[in-house]
């Protein structure tokens, strides 16, 4: 299974290399499927959601689909899914985004996709990919208000690594190397701290940062 799980996304040349190394075909020859689910609960100036999708469109992809497994039946996610190369899960609310892998059953088509396919993680698409959702700044807008019915703390398991997008970001004040060497010592797990300029590429369960920002490995 080929991974690449990042804080914000094709936001450099490095993480778009990556990307490219992962395919072993150039962007004009492979097909995207951008699945937004995870934005749909968050409320706010959507300016980031739109920066992602530029970041893809400026790479040049054959053809960029838009795929919201929350809004369409089973058969034409599944129909519009097979024919990508890429599936990049956007950010947004980590569990209303579980809730959707399951309610929709993708959780379940996702191994035998990923085969053939590249999963591309965003923020909360990175972290779904994880065993746990235990890092998620979701979990306390989830339980205040019951954005969905999925009421556990596990992710998909495709990596046995932890994931706290968006360190040192002004928009997430509270993700600092400070209060991370905290959280260490609280969650004796090991888990990556990456910045928007940095995301962890995964093969077969062989994890290698990609980065031309900062990050840091704890536990």
């Amino acid at each position: 299974m080929k991974l690449l799980l990042t804080s914000a996304g094709l936001t450099n040349k490095s993480i778009s290399n990556a990307l490219l190394e992962l395919n072993g075909r150039p962007f004009s020859e492979l097909n995207l499927a951008f699945i937004p689910t995870a934005a749909n609960v968050e409320p706010g100036n959507k300016d980031w959601l739109i920066n992602d999708l530029v970041n893809c469109k400026n790479l040049g992809f054959k053809s960029i689909d838009i795929v919201d497994i929350s809004a369409l039946p089973k058969n034409l996610w599944l129909s519009r899914l097979q024919e990508a190369n890429i599936f990049l899960f956007g950010g947004g609310n980590t569990f209303h985004l579980m809730h959707w892998l399951e309610k929709s059953s993708l959780k379940e088509a996702l191994p035998e996709m990923l085969k053939t396919r590249v999963y591309v993680g965003i923020s909360a698409g990175s972290m779904v990919a994880c065993k746990s959702l235990d890092l998620s700044n979701s979990k306390k807008l989830y339980y205040e208000e019951g954005i969905s019915d999925y009421n556990q703390d596990a992710g998909l398991g495709f990596a046995d690594v932890l994931i706290r997008p968006h360190l040192n970001s002004p928009f997430f004040p509270e993700v600092n190397l400070e209060n991370l060497s905290k959280l260490a010592k609280e969650k004796p797990v090991t888990f990556y701290a990456i910045d928007d300029n940095s995301a962890i590429k995964i093969v077969d369960k062989e994890v290698n940062i990609i980065s031309e920002g900062e990050w840091k490995k704890f536990n």
